[in-house]
């Protein structure tokens, strides 16, 4: 029998057992696991998992589903409400690029994949990577997942605020790893224009800048604007 990295030998990040995710899997009476195939595994993982799946009228059908595993992620808004302002990015995203976005050059707030971090330690990490600030107090804002459909990723939603003198690096993220990162202190109410226009299109930094202006630090109060941030809970 052939060896298979990723399954029984360690692949190239030294990971194994990537078929074996969700075959026990038993908390939905009306999901029943059948069989997990692994049919990629590159940086991330793609398996193939067929399932029987018991219908609102009782029948039960056998469906396959493929899912892109890149583990979870964390994104934040850093945000100055002295001078209204916001730090955000911009870098090259060669999947819009491909799917008719003009340049492929796409505005984002500042986001990173977990690894073996909590999501407030990865996003202190990609804050001063990327944006070369280091944050204080952050603001959990919520939870998503993003693309349910194929995607396993879950999204930990932070906003935090800074100051200029929290920018204590450059930024611009990690070139090793490919990175060639813009860093773009933007007027609160220019970057809702550019949500509007078109000029932000990325999901997350549109759901970010959408609670900011709605519930978060510039959203309006009975005695006028706001400038603290009310939020579930702070780390």
């Amino acid at each position: 029998m052939n060896s298979r990295p990723g399954i029984d030998i360690p692949d190239h990040r030294g990971r194994t057992g990537l078929d074996r995710t969700g075959r026990d899997l038993d908390r939905n009476p009306d999901i029943v696991i059948r069989d997990v195939q692994l049919t990629s595994e590159g940086w991330h993982v793609l398996r193939r998992t067929t399932f029987d799946y018991r219908r609102r009228d009782g029948r039960w059908e056998t469906q396959e589903r493929e899912t892109y595993d890149r583990g979870n992620g964390a994104v934040v808004l850093p945000y100055d409400t002295e001078r209204g302002c916001v730090l955000l990015t911009r870098q090259f995203r060669y999947p819009a690029y491909v799917n008719d976005h003009p340049d492929g050059m796409l505005v984002e707030a500042a986001a990173g994949l977990l690894d073996t971090d909590d999501p407030p330690a990865a996003i202190r990490r990609e804050s001063a990577e990327e944006l070369g600030v280091t944050l204080g107090r952050l603001t959990h804002v919520l939870d998503a997942y993003m693309s349910p459909g194929s995607v396993t990723e879950r999204l930990h939603f932070f906003a935090a605020a800074y100051t200029p003198a929290d920018r204590t690096g450059t930024g611009g993220g990690i070139e090793e790893e490919g990175e060639d990162i813009e860093v773009l202190e933007l007027p609160f109410t220019e970057a809702l224009a550019m949500m509007r226009d078109g000029r932000i299109t990325d999901g997350k930094t549109i759901l970010l800048l959408q609670w900011a202006a709605l519930e978060g630090p510039f959203a309006p109060r009975p005695d006028g604007p706001a400038l603290s941030l009310d939020a579930p809970a702070s780390l």
